[in-house]
């Protein structure tokens, strides 16, 4: 069973991938592979917001789960860098209620990157918890910082530009 959940909590091996290419390196892109995996699994999330809230908080509750669960040969501590589902539910709640579109996907991308990396207040906060709530729910505060500027952006930029054209 633990292959499992390894599969699960590995984005199905992807980050696997990365320290075989990048040896030597302690920050193997595991965490950059597992964003970029979790953008197909956005486009299968439903349409409809209300059922997109309901997948997203789900998905939360499964990665805990996973991190809970799964277990690394060698590895005490408690955010193993081949753990990439925590990437992939701060991604899927990075792009909530946001257009589905290139432009406000890669935005989203690179903004839930910077906040995986920098970990500022709130993500920093849970990323210091020893547990797997913590794995998880540092990534998914970076996915709300991210959610939050983008749907700032569109209110004051893109919707204050169309209000603008139409006077």
């Amino acid at each position: 069973m633990q292959i499992v959940w390894r599969a699960l909590a590995t984005g199905l091996f992807i980050s696997y991938v990365p320290p075989l290419v990048f040896k030597y390196k302690k920050n193997t892109g595991a965490g950059f592979l597992g964003t970029l995996w979790a953008m197909p699994l956005v486009l299968i999330f439903p349409q409809d917001a209300m059922l997109y809230l309901i997948a997203m908080l789900a998905f939360w509750v499964f990665a805990v789960i996973v991190c809970k669960k799964v277990q690394f040969k060698g590895y005490e501590g408690h955010d193993n860098p081949k753990i990439v589902i925590d990437e992939m539910a701060g991604y899927v709640t990075a792009m909530a209620f946001l257009p589905r579109t290139w432009p406000y996907m890669l935005a989203a991308f690179v903004l839930f990157r910077t906040f995986d990396t920098l970990k500022p207040g709130p993500v920093k906060t849970f990323d210091r918890m020893q547990n797997a709530f913590g794995v998880v729910f540092d990534d998914v505060a970076g996915g709300l910082m991210t959610n939050i500027l983008i749907q700032l952006f569109i209110i004051f930029i893109v919707k204050g530009e169309t209000l603008r054209r139409q006077k």
